[in-house]
């Protein structure tokens, strides 16, 4: 059992103006939510999602822009700006979104700690949670009817992960569907150090 608040504070004490923290896992393992608790106990620290740049025709395939837009300028403590892919229009929206340096910045979503910049976060998390809950969380979201998309889109991710390995390359892997007992809101379960576990 951890707490988000002492996380937030072994990250505020690495090294680094920037310290970028990296929340991967599969779709509906919890991700986001594991992010926003986070973030919060951070101070509101800014959150970017990659579903922002991922879209229909580029499931994981989008890292560059995120690359480019976000890790690159952040990484020099700079401002990070960027155009959300719009899921409904189908393309990137008009509008900018703009990320300030903060002491911390949390990537969340699925390719968050890929190996292009896994170097330039100083904590690399995995959600690991089974994949008959993804999809019932994923359905129960969206809908029935996005069945065949939620089976597109776990292929995907089953590339990405086979290709990538972040669940290996994790420094803290926490349980997307625990079984323990605690306050979700303020603890999270870590099952097991990853490879190179923040002390």
């Amino acid at each position: 059992m951890r707490r988000f608040d002492e996380l937030a504070h072994e990250l505020l004490m690495t090294p680094g103006v920037v310290r970028l923290v990296g929340i991967d896992g599969c779709g509906g393992a919890g991700k986001t939510t594991f992010a926003a608790r986070l973030a919060q106990a951070a101070g509101d620290a800014p959150v970017v999602h990659t579903d922002d740049f991922a879209s229909w025709e580029e499931p994981t395939q989008w890292w560059p822009r995120l690359l480019a837009d976000v890790i690159d300028p952040l990484s020099r403590g700079e401002a990070a700006t960027f155009r959300p892919y719009d899921w409904v229009e189908r393309r990137r929206a008009h509008n900018v979104v703009t990320v300030a340096p903060a002491p911390i910045v949390v990537i969340e979503g699925v390719g968050a700690a890929r190996s292009a910049w896994r170097d330039r976060l100083v904590a690399r998390v995995w959600l690991a949670t089974s994949r008959a809950e993804r999809l019932r969380r994923g359905l129960e979201r969206d809908g029935e009817h996005m069945l065949d998309f939620w089976r597109w889109w776990m292929a995907a991710e089953d590339r990405y992960v086979s290709d990538e390995r972040p669940d290996l390359h994790a420094d803290i892997r926490v349980s997307g569907e625990p079984s323990t007992r605690h306050d979700p809101e303020q603890e999270f379960v870590q099952i097991g150090p990853g490879v190179n576990e923040l002390r």
